[in-house]
């Protein structure tokens, strides 16, 4: 925590850590929805090409693992830092990428930047930001986390019509990235606008802030508390890897139809960045919701909104109107994901124990992020064996075996207090 004492704004945190969040997220998802097209370009099949946009989830949990120590060690800033690196590094393998295993090493590189990316902005805001402004910072940050996933999409949209080129959507990643690490090198340092942080000693002698140690405790723990709290985890938590699986599908799924289609590649990334933008735009609403009315008023719909996108997508490949099915399932999908905003983040501030909470947190990201990872593994290997459309089907249906479960065990393990 900062120990200044001039009061905190909220606003001290737009430049350090807001913007790069923005620009970052805005390179990761300028190129997934193209991803597919770029598979194919290089000798990928329909189910192979799912399987290289997986990569990106995939690396995102292989990074949960090392990240927090990383952090714990060379402290939130640098490791930003580094991770734009190895972004760049992933980017460039796949722009030069001549085959799908090449492409798909990039994007899982990609992948692993993203999350340390992710754990070190968290543990920025843990650190600095005074307990009272705690929620605000990181809804805000969720919000900047939406922003670029709208501006990505549709900026690749604009660049592709003019270009034609599929591979200019990483180059716009490069762009951003490099945009990220000139804003982290050049903007003062963060402890001159925070307040310095307050030190402490970890279990090895370390000089850290309070918010590394939390993370060093997360990763040194993950598999003991995942042993220690698998009643919650087994339930909960798999039911929350069921909505990851869902939003994770979401991003495979729609990019592989509309090759299917026959959309083009500038439309589709325009009709996913608009999706987008209806995602952003409910992002403060489903807060409300859950104040209000409970977790389960915002998650049970949400859910059934996007079980039934995919659903009824399905259904529609070979139908004369399957453009505007395409584009109808894509924005009803989005208007579910986005009343669920946040839901994932508040459960597990629910269960958590209160006086050392990031042991559980980092367990029910990484079994959330592993059921994220899984969902594209799976959708490539029915795609194979089967159809896209049973893929999208059956992703559906798992979708709705995830609300059968959040009613039966939210009430179980978070009863209501009023």
């Amino acid at each position: 925590m900062s120990n200044s004492s001039a009061p905190f704004q909220l606003r001290q945190a737009a430049l350090p850590v807001y913007l790069p969040t923005l620009l970052f997220s805005a390179g990761e998802a300028a190129f997934i929805p193209i991803v597919p097209v770029i598979a194919q370009n290089v000798g990928a099949n329909l189910a192979t090409a799912g399987l290289v946009a997986g990569m990106l989830t995939l690396g995102i949990v292989f990074g949960d693992i090392p990240s927090g120590w990383i952090i714990s060690r060379i402290g939130e800033r640098m490791a930003m830092l580094w991770s734009t690196l190895i972004a760049l590094i992933g980017g460039g393998l796949a722009l030069a990428a001549a085959n799908p295993f090449m492409l798909g090493v990039g994007i899982f590189f990609i992948g692993l930047a993203t999350s340390a990316f992710a754990l070190a902005r968290h543990a920025f805001l843990t650190t600095f930001v005074p307990f009272e402004y705690r929620a605000r910072a990181l809804s805000t940050l969720g919000g900047m986390f939406r922003a670029g996933a709208v501006m990505g999409p549709l900026l690749s949209a604009a660049v592709l019509a003019m270009t034609h080129t599929p591979l200019a959507a990483f180059w716009l990643m490069v762009i951003f990235t490099l945009a990220t690490g000139a804003v982290l090198l050049f903007m003062p340092d963060p402890e001159k606008s925070f307040g310095r942080a307050t030190r402490m000693r970890d279990s090895s002698g370390h000089s850290v802030t309070s918010g590394e140690l939390e993370m060093e405790q997360e990763t040194n723990g993950l598999f003991s508390t995942i042993v220690q709290n698998r009643k919650v985890l087994i339930r909960l938590g798999v039911a929350s890897a069921l909505v990851m699986a869902l939003r994770s599908g979401r991003t495979v799924i729609f990019p592989l139809w509309a090759v299917s289609i026959g959309i083009k590649d500038a439309d589709t990334a325009l009709i996913i960045g608009l999706a987008t933008a209806i995602d952003f735009m409910l992002f403060f609403s489903s807060g409300q919701i859950m104040d209000k009315w409970g977790r389960l008023a915002s998650i049970v719909p949400s859910m059934i909104v996007m079980s039934a996108a995919l659903l009824v997508l399905s259904v529609t490949h070979d139908v004369s109107t399957n453009v505007f099915w395409f584009v109808a399932t894509a924005f009803l999908f989005a208007v579910g994901n986005g009343i669920g905003s946040g839901i994932l983040l508040t459960l597990a501030s629910d269960l958590a124990d209160k006086r050392n909470p990031a042991p559980f947190l980092g367990a029910w990201r990484f079994i959330t992020d592993s059921g994220a990872a899984l969902a594209p593994m799976g959708i490539a290997a029915i795609t194979a064996a089967l159809s896209l459309a049973l893929a999208s089907a059956i992703t559906g249906v798992a979708g709705l075996v995830g609300v059968v479960m959040m009613l039966i065990y939210v009430p179980r393990f978070l009863p209501r207090k009023k």
